[in-house]
């Protein structure tokens, strides 16, 4: 499957990347825990033509006490508060697995696929601090292996489910009586170290069939999972050639786990922090560094771009040839200028695709339920 453009997707965090980003009088700090917000925010990026916004969460608070934003909405809740008011670009919520349920997140992703029309996607993410494990006190903190080891089995089961209803099991028989096909229901039995579930799901088999899911290669352990699991795979890097190699060795992992590696996409983060000149972008991010002292500047070890929407355009364009990535996950130190600088600049502007889903929009088709296919007991 070829990928003819750069995918480009934009991730909100809060009033931006940057801890301070919240001091800015154009931050809209004051509206951060509205829906209208949010709604503004994702609204705008669809009107750019970003293919997908990404919505970080977590279960611990933002760390480095008053200076910093801190506290969050849930990411399925916004995300599904905005699919009703947008058309076009997919929504990818972060969902810990750590300290909830599979069914749960089945359940919300699915009703987020619904929502949106086939525009859901989830980013797979563990929680790994001491704060985390006491907000819920069922557990204690587990090392990497383990937290990836729960994840991996966390997506299988969620993935299951998802298969659980095949397509056309609602068959809403008004002279029999029969709202669904008992028969395309089916018991998903699984049992592994940390999850016994039998199923089947209590939401019908979703627009996509299979929500996109993404993970983030930024740990060996959850490498190991993204590339047996991810249709998404989020990495950073020092430079082109860095990620050029990145991708290529993920790539191979790939095929050794049996998979089509043009059916995985592999995604670029990109800190940025655009102004109206080069000058001023580097001033504004010195301010910002001064505001949160204990966040570290960027530097040459990050891939960024700190300057304007038209330089930012040239970037883009030489990740293209390059071919070094199948695409860019634009990371805002401070989320509203750089919006605001985008939309003044029309750098980014809406791609000539017929796509209505994230799936047909990443160019991968709509899988058919793994019980179909292989006759499995119901």
């Amino acid at each position: 499957m070829s990928q003819p453009r750069l995918f480009l997707g934009i991730e909100t965090v809060g009033t931006g990347t940057h801890p301070a980003s919240w001091r800015r009088t154009d931050s809209g700090a004051e509206d951060l825990f509205t829906a209208g917000y949010w709604t503004a925010v994702i609204s705008s990026a669809e009107e750019l033509g970003f293919d997908a916004v990404f919505l970080p969460d977590s279960f611990g608070i933002q760390s480095g006490g008053a200076a910093v934003t801190r506290g969050r909405l849930d990411a399925v809740a916004i995300a599904a508060r905005t699919a009703p008011l947008t058309s076009r670009i997919g929504l990818i919520p972060q969902v810990p697995v750590t300290h909830t349920e599979p069914f749960h997140a089945s359940k919300a992703v699915t009703a987020l696929d619904f929502t949106s029309l086939g525009r859901a996607g989830w980013e797979v993410t563990v929680s790994a601090t001491d704060v985390e494990a006491k907000a819920f006190g069922r557990k204690e903190v587990q090392d990497p292996t383990s937290l990836w080891h729960e994840a991996d089995e966390a997506i299988e089961v969620v993935t299951r489910l998802w298969d659980s209803w095949e397509d056309g099991a609602e068959i809403r028989d008004v002279p029999s009586g029969r709202f669904i096909d008992r028969a395309r229901l089916h018991y998903i039995d699984f049992a592994g170290d940390n999850f016994s579930v039998k199923g089947p799901s209590i939401t019908p088999r979703s627009p996509q069939g299979q929500p996109i899911i993404t993970v983030r290669a930024d740990t060996p352990e959850s490498t190991e999972v993204a590339v047996r699991r991810a249709d998404i795979i989020r990495i950073s890097a020092p430079d082109l050639a860095t990620a050029a190699a990145h991708r290529l060795a993920l790539r191979a992992a790939i095929v050794t786990e049996g998979r089509d590696p043009d059916s995985v996409q592999i995604l670029l983060d990109l800190p940025v922090h655009l102004a109206d000149s080069a000058e001023a972008a580097l001033s504004e991010v010195r301010e910002l560094d001064r505001w949160a002292a204990e966040h570290p500047p960027l530097g040459p070890d990050r891939f960024h771009h700190v300057g304007t929407a038209a330089a930012l355009d040239d970037l883009l364009a030489e990740v293209t040839r390059a071919d070094a990535v199948d695409g860019v996950v634009l990371r805002p130190l401070a989320l509203h200028a750089s919006l605001a600088e985008l939309t003044t600049h029309r750098t980014v502007v809406a791609p000539t695709t017929t796509a209505v889903t994230l799936r047909e929009r990443l160019g991968l088709p709509r899988p058919l339920s793994r019980y179909a296919t292989t006759g499995a007991a119901r």
